[in-house]
């Protein structure tokens, strides 16, 4: 099958889109890119969705479910015109939506008890309606229906794409949120570790905008952080966090290291009068440091440290991860023939061939899910493009 999978993280700065063919079936499959692209949010579509993902009203998440339902759209449409295909040439569509709320930590119910949930929007009718595809949302809700945390779901596909026989790997995602998969030499599924370690670019990111008024949406480049010095005062008040200490299984997000979060770095910055540099620097250790932790969850031999996620570009964040994980090396997804920003949409692509074909796709041991499920909701695009599920 040629499947588009579609991915905005937790930075909620735009939709990445990857094109890609699939080929076998269960846990042995070939997987080849096509075509990449990413489709960035106007900047005031951007401000409303994280706006909505800390105070949003029920008419307004309901009207941006439909907003990025279109905008996912196009994204495919454009993905497809750019690899000059037509969309009858594409048979499926993988779209992890867009985060609006993540719940991994149970709340108490009255008669039904202990309760977990996430939301994430970008309406999948309106990517089948406008596209003519078959599309496969919604991917977390069953695994948080089987006891599970509903991420993250990409070990899987680190598992199927980037194992190898001889050397044990740590696949690192720098996301909005930072991930990681522990791939043991030859281990089976069932040997794989998966949790989140913290903020990723999230943090960063927040930094850039709201101390340069809005005028940068990131530090590109680590180039604000490379000129700054560590605070080691605040860098310990930002290793207290008591997320950081929690076991596996463990997911976060905004609601963690979101706005709260920020308001604490930026009271320490004023009332320490750090600059803007350093506090940067600091933020960008941590980040890097709070990766590093997972070791204490593996105490298992590693060979080599593989990452990926938009924060490979952020050159001193890939330096503070060197200085962290030394001896071990680190190397990015690309000196393994895959693109770093793409590999998260490509993993949805590969989740929806997995749902259609009637494969599980979740990891119970990263998820924390009682058993293994056949992950998302599908909606058809009609008789004239039938997905049969094997």
């Amino acid at each position: 099958m040629k499947v588009v999978g579609l991915m905005s993280g937790t930075s909620g700065d735009g939709v990445d889109a990857a094109l890609v063919e699939i080929r076998g079936q269960g846990h042995k499959l070939r997987v080849k890119t096509l075509a990449f692209r990413s489709l960035p949010y106007p900047p005031g579509l951007r401000s409303r969705i994280l706006t909505a993902s800390m105070q949003g009203s029920v008419a307004e998440i309901c009207h941006l479910n439909t907003v990025l339902g279109e905008w996912f759209a196009k994204s495919v449409l454009q993905l497809i015109k750019h690899a000059g295909l037509r969309p009858s040439e594409v048979h499926l569509i993988g779209s992890h939506g867009q985060t609006i709320y993540h719940q991994p930590r149970p709340v108490r119910e009255p008669s039904l008890g202990l309760v977990r949930s996430t939301l994430q929007i970008a309406e999948p009718a309106v990517i089948t309606e406008r596209t003519g595809i078959t599309t496969v949302a919604d991917f977390r809700q069953r695994d948080v229906a089987a006891g599970g945390q509903g991420a993250p779901l990409t070990p899987y596909v680190h598992y199927l794409l980037l194992k190898h026989a001889r050397r044990s790997r740590l696949i690192v995602n720098l996301g909005g949120i930072s991930n990681v998969t522990y791939l043991p030499a030859s281990g089976g599924l069932h040997a794989v570790r998966a949790f989140d370690t913290g903020p990723g670019n999230m943090v960063l990111d927040a930094l850039a905008s709201r101390l340069s008024g809005g005028r940068q949406s990131m530090d590109r480049g680590g180039r604000l952080a490379a000129k700054g010095r560590v605070d080691t005062r605040l860098l310990n008040q930002l290793l207290a966090h008591p997320f950081l200490r929690r076991k596996p299984p463990k997911t976060t997000g905004r609601e963690e290291f979101g706005e709260t979060f920020l308001a604490k770095i930026l009271s320490a910055k004023r009332t320490r009068r750090l600059s803007l540099e350093t506090t940067m620097a600091t933020c960008s250790l941590f980040t890097a440091v709070t990766v590093g932790t997972a070791r204490r969850w593996l105490r298992e031999p590693l060979d080599e440290v593989i990452v990926g996620g938009g924060g490979v570009h952020n050159h001193t964040l890939m330096a503070d991860l060197a200085a962290v994980f030394e001896p071990t090396p680190v190397r990015t997804l690309e000196a393994l023939g895959w693109e770093s920003k793409a590999f998260e949409s490509v993993s949805f692509a590969v989740l929806a061939y997995q749902t259609v074909n009637g494969t599980c796709g979740n990891l119970v041991a990263a998820t924390g899910a009682r058993h293994p499920v056949i992950l998302g909701t599908m909606v058809p695009a009609g008789p004239t493009q039938r997905i049969r599920l094997r």
